[in-house]
């Protein structure tokens, strides 16, 4: 294993090395910043902007912890769940359960997203159908492949397009400083107007879903262990996708190599942060977005008719560049992240048939496991382009992949820290490998900030759904 583990990179070679990040960010920059950020921008004006960094900040820690756990062990997070100490596999059960409902509904609501947009922006005649026929073929073929390079370069472009179109969006609807400052810190009041939403319910009903998919969901945090064992970071250099850690190497890890490890931390830290950065500013812009030019109109962009609200607006403040400019980051954007979920959520479900089916593990590879969970999301995506609205599937899909699991995935994560970690590598090299106390108490400040919304608010919002 000495030889296998690669030094990492220091100083400025770290920003070269950074990509998990640009697949993660160009995962989670998707439909909560396209739809759901523009739309509470739009009812809550720049009161909203608290809710969005704290979300962003929380999720990038629990990401950034189970990166850090990948780089130490070699495995992804579902290899994590399936450690926690009860009944048998039980925390991988419940992944199960909830996720593959919510991989359908939040796939579809994207590949429904993201036809909408592009027919919005070049429309053709039967343009759904042609349109969902693209982003489903396209999103397709980049996931099928595998390969974690054509991936991060297919990411990357969409990365820069999105960041173009919403920095010419942000300067164009920037508010005054005080205004931003206190939107930034709470100060502002949270309060539905009537003209958004007759009957003005709790904000928290616009609020969770789009805490929820700020900085991704439960998933992405998944997700982004398997962008880091795609490129090869520390221990990950001497495993792969779907294999668990190899305790006999991790027992016999001696100080050299933790050292290394170590170094891999911070590569990992440094890659994490660039996607938080990233990401911040570009939720932010799309709800200074929807704050500065359809707040002013009294307009709520919902249903079919989301992305032409949204262009119509842009486009009699700004021109036409406006409009194109909107969509096209939106685009960008909607179809990066279906890209990423095609990649990661039939990663994330194999894991778990591996680890509570392991005759089907042994019979079936895992790359074909992969595909076959990737041909079924292609049927569901064509239902959900055709029959649903897509406001309401990405608000569905983003509380249940975004609020439902996340405090159990973070309080998972610190367990798998605080009490398996230990167990799994000599004592004298633990101090070397283990996260900073403060990467700890984050977590355990995400579990409790997810938490309290998901006891209190989150029943209440999903029936007001389904209502």
């Amino acid at each position: 294993m000495r030889d296998r583990i690669p030094a990492a990179p220091k100083g400025l070679a770290m920003l070269l090395a950074v990509g998990p990040s640009l697949v993660w960010c160009a995962e989670y920059i998707g439909s909560g910043e396209v739809i759901l950020a523009t739309r509470t921008g739009a009812i809550f004006g720049t009161a909203v902007l608290w809710a969005i960094v704290l979300a962003i900040v929380l999720k990038y820690l629990i990401g950034l912890a189970g990166a850090h756990w990948t780089v130490v062990t070699g495995e992804g997070m579902i290899d994590l769940f399936a450690r926690i100490p009860g009944p048998r596999k039980w925390l991988v059960w419940v992944v199960f359960l909830c996720q593959l409902p919510a991989a359908v509904v939040s796939i579809g609501a994207l590949a429904n997203a993201s036809t909408t947009f592009l027919n919005t922006l070049l429309p053709l005649p039967h343009g759904r159908l042609l349109w969902g026929t693209f982003v489903i073929v396209f999103a397709v073929s980049v996931a099928w492949s595998g390969r974690f390079d054509l991936l991060k370069a297919v990411m990357s472009f969409l990365v820069l397009l999105i960041i173009l179109g919403v920095f010419y969006v942000a300067a164009a609807t920037f508010p005054p400083v005080s205004e931003l400052v206190a939107g930034l810190f709470g100060l502002l009041p949270l309060e539905v107007p009537e003209w958004a939403i007759p009957g003005r319910p709790s904000p928290w009903r616009e609020i969770l879903p789009l805490a929820g998919w700020s900085a991704g969901g439960f998933a992405s945090q998944v997700w982004y262990t398997y962008w880091v064992l795609g490129a090869g970071f520390g221990m990950a250099a001497c495993g792969g996708f779907g294999k668990p850690a190899d305790l006999s190497q991790l027992a016999k890890l001696d100080e050299e190599r933790a050292r290394k490890l170590r170094e891999w931390t911070r590569m990992v830290t440094v890659d994490a942060t660039a996607a938080v950065v990233v990401g911040t500013f570009v939720t932010c812009a799309f709800a200074l977005a929807g704050a500065g030019v359809l707040r002013a109109s009294h307009l709520v962009p919902q249903g079919q008719e989301v992305a032409f609200t949204l262009s119509r607006i842009f486009s009699s403040r700004w021109g036409e560049l406006g409009g194109k400019l909107f969509l096209v980051s939106g685009c960008a954007a909607l179809l990066s992240t279906n890209v990423g979920q095609l990649s990661g959520w039939p990663r994330l479900l194999a894991d778990c048939l591996r680890i509570l089916f392991p005759r089907v593990g042994e019979r079936v590879p895992w790359r074909s496991q992969f595909r076959a969970l990737l041909l079924l999301f292609v049927a569901t995506n064509l239902i959900a382009t055709v029959f649903f609205d897509p406001v309401k599937l990405v608000q569905l899909g983003s509380q249940l992949d975004g609020i439902l699991l996340t405090p159990i995935q973070a309080l998972a994560i610190l367990a798998a820290f605080l009490f398996i970690l230990p167990k799994l590598v000599p004592k004298d090299v633990h101090r070397l490998v283990r996260p900073s106390p403060l990467l700890l108490a984050g977590l355990a400040l995400s579990a409790i900030v997810f938490g309290i919304p998901c006891v209190l608010y989150l029943p209440g919002s999903l029936m007001a759904l389904f209502r």
